[in-house]
């Protein structure tokens, strides 16, 4: 972990936010809904690129989920927001090919990241975060 002071956050605010992702893009998947790739990469993209407080779900698990739980559990908020990016921008990759007119392509790279969500927020464990801490060894030593 790098020596600067570190963002907080509630870690039950991403997995929320991933679970969403995952349901969408496999929702998508299974009803056929390819625009459900790119509506999820502009929407998953607003936490990332304006703030956590901006982003959609993250809205609703602040205002609706968050006073029904107990006390939070902070961590270091850059590794989830690094996994968050990296997400958007597989989904724009993916909505390109969708665009380019390989769907298949598109929905192989968008189910990566819905199982990728859905193992993050049901098991806590986050791809991206752990590719997060390994550049951040390697930054650092």
């Amino acid at each position: 972990m790098p020596s600067s002071p570190a963002p907080w956050a509630d870690t039950r605010m991403y997995r929320f936010d991933q679970g969403a992702l995952a349901v969408l893009l496999i929702g998508g998947f299974v009803f056929g809904a390819v625009w459900m790739i790119p509506l999820c990469a502009v929407v998953f993209a607003i936490g990332p690129v304006f703030g956590p407080a901006n982003g959609p779900f993250l809205r609703i698990f602040h205002s609706v989920v968050r006073p029904r739980l107990p006390a939070p559990v902070l961590e270091d908020s850059r590794p989830p927001r690094f996994a968050a990016l990296l997400a958007v921008v597989i989904l724009v990759v993916a909505s390109v090919f969708v665009v380019l007119g390989a769907p298949g392509l598109g929905w192989i790279l968008a189910l990566v990241v819905a199982v990728a969500s859905a193992v993050s927020a049901t098991a806590g464990i986050c791809v991206g975060c752990e590719l997060y801490a390994i550049l951040e060894r390697r930054r650092s030593g």
